[in-house]
């Protein structure tokens, strides 16, 4: 079996449109690898790739789960392996794309075996917070796991609940589970990592031109949808909801959303990048110093 690349990189440098390019040259097919790109009814907020994108080269996990489901890395990682299995049987070559640090390492290192969801123990928890007692839930996790819970602020919702809930799942702390036998993805030994990186005052500048976009192209008709039918993203980390939610309620500017949205991206993007950076790749690739076409010849080449 040939390898096949993963392309990775903060949001907005642009995996989407070289992932197309390569694909084009390598007679491929695109899986996402996005923790929000994989939700139906949200491609604006989410930035999922464009219906043109879409027509151009055929891609897998975007817009497939609804709103309301919640889905694990280990989850997702099936998901993947499968999408994988079946491009590989049409004599094609996959390509990863995406930004989600944790599901590209939970393919290429491995992801503890208990990481599954269960809804209804989600819900129980995140009410439990949202009624104002994240502190007692916060108590509860540093008696159940004193050394995740130093990584783990109060405030952080999402760490704190999913935390909890893999405990009341499995029996057993983060801690204990990252400790166990990990499982990878099936075709680990062939993903190659190419990692896209940039300077963060070119990223803020690319992520304004985004946002902006975005709310030209239907953004806040996208949350007002969602806000009409009632639907809970909480699990989904959509970044501008809240504060696309408060203009609809007269209580903000169109101006200061898009400031704030900007913020929260840059702030999202400075995570990743963060992150990213503490990781290791096959190959790393400096968009400010090379082009998308020169970066794509050198992986036509490395493949």
């Amino acid at each position: 079996m040939t390898n096949f690349f993963a392309i990775v990189g903060p949001t907005g440098i642009g995996k989407t449109s070289l992932s197309i390019k390569l694909a084009k040259k390598l007679n491929s097919e695109i899986i996402g690898l996005d923790s929000r790109q994989i939700y139906k009814m949200i491609p604006i907020g989410t930035a999922q790739p464009s219906e043109k994108d879409l027509k151009t080269v055929k891609h897998h996990l975007i817009g497939i789960k609804d709103l309301h489901e919640s889905i694990s890395a280990g989850e997702f990682m099936k998901l993947v392996d499968n999408k994988i299995a079946k491009i590989l049987e049409k004599n094609k070559t996959p390509i990863i794309c995406g930004g989600t640090g944790l599901y590209l390492k939970s393919l290429v290192d491995g992801i503890f075996i208990g990481s599954k969801t269960d809804t209804n123990i989600r819900t129980d928890i995140e009410k439990e917070y949202d009624n104002g007692n994240s502190e007692n839930l916060y108590k509860e996790l540093i008696s159940i796991d004193p050394e995740y819970s130093k990584k783990v602020h109060p405030n952080n919702k999402r760490r704190l609940v999913r935390a909890l809930e893999i405990y009341k799942i499995t029996g057993k702390n983060m801690t204990e589970n990252f400790k166990s036998e990990n499982k990878k993805s099936t075709f680990h030994s062939h993903i190659q990592t190419a990692y896209l990186r940039m300077s963060r005052k070119s990223l803020e500048s690319i992520i304004y031109q985004r946002t902006l976009s975005m709310i030209e192209n239907g953004m806040i008709e996208e949350v007002q949808y969602i806000k009409d039918n009632k639907y809970n993203i909480d699990h989904i980390d959509y970044i501008g909801f809240s504060e696309i939610s408060s203009y609809l309620e007269k209580k903000m500017s169109k101006e200061d959303v898009i400031e704030k949205i900007h913020i929260r991206t840059r702030q999202y993007a400075k995570r990743q990048m963060k992150w990213f950076d503490n990781q290791s790749f096959d190959h790393v690739f400096d968009v400010d110093n090379m082009s998308v076409n020169d970066i794509v010849d050198k992986l036509v080449e490395i493949s």
